[in-house]
C-alpha cells in the first residue's frame, strides 16, 4: 500500500502527543511492506524533505498569521498544495490517513479530488476536553471534528473510552470506529547507568524523602491541583518525608505555585519546568511514585513511560486511564476529582514496597502484550487493508 499522512506535527516540532505517535507508528508500517508520505509543518533547520526510518517526511511552508485559525487554514492550504503535487506526481496512491481536525481540510479535498479513501485518526475531541461545548470557538473545532469524523472511511480512535466519546460527541456509527491504543518504545527508556543516584537525586529531594511526580503539561485538565490538594495528608502520613515534583511548564503553573503556598507545602513542592528526556530519564529513576489525576485523558501516554520507565503508577479513573492502567495489578485507580482517594493511592504506593515493585514487573510485562508499536501497526495496517478492500466493491461516483 502506498499512504498519505496529514499531521501537524512531527519531530523536531512537537506540540503534543500527535508527533511521538506518528513518529513511532509508521516507520513500524514500513516495515511491512508499506510506502508512507507524510506531510507535516516546517520546523527550524529541519530539511523539507528527508527519509526518517524509512517513511518520507515533506515539511512545508505555511504562511505567518498572527490568528492561530487562520494559520490553521494558511497550513491546510500548504498541506493541500503539497498533497496535490504528491498525489498528481507520486502517485496513485491508496490511502490518505490524517490526524485529528488541524489537517481536516486539505484531507477532505484530497480525498474528492483523486477519490482516495479517507481514514481520520481522532486522538481527542473539544466536547470532551471541556466537559461539553461552551463557546463559539469551541464549536468550531467540534464542527471540524465532526466533519473530519463523517468524511472518514473509517475512524481510528486511542480506547474504547474515546471510541463511546467519538460516537457520543461527533455523531460517528459505532462500527465504523477502530479502536488501536497508543504505544511505546520501551527500550527508548535510556539507562544511565554510570551517573551518581545520590547526587541527582539530592537535586530534588532530601535521602530520606520519597518523591512523587508528576510530569506533563500544566493545563486544568491535568489534574495537576488534586495532587497538590492530596499533598498534605501524602505528607503527614510519610511523617514529612515526601517531595512533590511538578514536571513541566504550562498557562496554570502559577496557579498552582500559588495552591501550595496557601496549603502550607511550598517546602515539600519543587516545580522543576522544562526537563529534558536525558534528565527525565534519570529523574525516574530515582523516582518512587508518579502520578496522573487526570480530569480528561483520552489514553494517558504518560502512564505507559512510567511504565517502561518502572515507576509505579497512581492515576484517576477516567478517560481512558482505567483502560491502560489496571487497578491493582499494573497501577492504583483512584476517583476522579477525590484529593481523599488519590492521596489513599499514593500511600499504598509508598507505605508497600513490595506491592509497588509487583505493581512495576507486572506493567513492564503488559507493555510487550499490548502496547508494542509492531502490534499496533499490524492492527492500523488491518484497518487498512479493510477500508481497500471496501473500496474495490464501491463505485465512486
Amino acid at each position: 500500500m502506498k499512504i498519505l499522512v496529514l499531521a501537524w506535527e512531527f519531530p523536531p516540532r512537537i506540540v503534543g502527543g500527535i508527533a511521538r505517535h506518528v513518529s513511532e507508528l509508521y516507520p513500524e508500517i514500513v516495515k511491512l511492506g508499506h510506502e508512507i508520505h507524510l506531510i507535516t509543518v516546517e520546523f527550524g533547520q529541519a530539511p523539507h524533505y528527508e527519509v526518517v526510518d524509512g517513511v518520507h517526511i515533506h515539511r512545508v511552508a505555511v504562511d505567518h498569521s498572527n490568528d492561530f485559525f487562520h494559520w490553521v487554514v494558511n497550513m491546510n492550504e500548504s498541506m493541500g498544495r503539497h498533497g496535490g503535487k504528491l498525489l498528481l506526481e507520486d502517485g496513485p496512491f491508496d490511502l490518505i490517513h490524517a490526524h485529528d481536525w488541524l489537517v481536516s481540510d486539505a484531507a477532505i479535498v484530497l480525498k474528492h479530488m483523486f477519490k482516495v479513501p479517507l481514514i481520520g485518526t481522532i486522538h481527542a475531541t473539544e466536547f470532551g476536553r471541556h466537559n461539553g461545548i461552551h463557546s463559539e470557538q469551541q464549536r468550531y473545532i467540534s464542527s471540524k471534528e465532526r466533519q473530519l469524523a463523517h468524511e472518514s472511511w473509517r475512524i481510528i480512535v486511542c480506547t474504547n473510552y474515546m471510541r463511546l466519546e467519538v460516537e457520543r460527541a461527533l455523531g460517528a456509527p459505532w462500527d465504523k470506529i477502530d479502536v488501536v491504543y497508543n504505544g511505546i518504545r520501551p527500550e527508548k527508556k535510556h539507562r544511565h547507568p554510570e551517573f551518581d543516584f545520590w547526587n541527582f537525586r539530592r537535586r530534588y529531594a532530601a535521602d530520606d524523602e520519597k518523591i512523587v511526580y508528576y510530569v506533563g503539561r500544566m493545563a486544568y485538565e491535568k489534574g495537576i491541583s488534586v495532587l497538590l490538594s492530596a499533598a498534605p495528608k501524602v505528607i503527614s502520613e510519610m511523617a514529612g518525608q515526601a517531595k512533590i515534583v511538578l514536571i513541566g511548564s504550562g498557562h496554570v503553573l502559577p496557579d498552582l505555585k500559588h495552591q501550595a503556598w496557601n496549603l502550607g507545602i511550598w517546602d515539600k513542592c519543587y516545580f522543576t519546568g522544562f526537563m529534558s528526556d536525558s534528565d527525565l530519564d534519570k529523574f525516574q529513576t530515582v523516582a518512587n511514585c508518579a502520578v496522573f489525576p487526570s480530569l480528561y485523558e483520552p489514553f494517558g501516554i504518560v502512564a505507559l513511560e512510567s511504565f517502561a520507565a518502572r515507576v509505579p503508577v497512581v492515576v484517576s479513573d477516567t478517560g481512558g486511564l482505567p483502560e491502560v492502567v489496571r487497578h491493582g495489578k499494573t497501577g492504583v485507580v483512584t476517583w476522579t476529582n477525590d484529593p481523599a482517594s488519590l492521596a489513599w493511592g499514593i500511600l499504598e504506593v509508598l507505605k508497600n514496597p513490595g506491592f509497588a515493585q509487583w505493581l512495576t514487573d507486572n506493567a513492564y510485562a503488559d507493555l510487550d502484550k499490548r502496547f508494542r508499536w509492531d502490534k499496533l501497526a499490524q492492527q492500523t495496517e488491518a484497518v487498512y487493508g479493510r477500508i481497500l478492500h471496501e473500496r474495490s466493491e464501491t463505485a465512486w461516483e
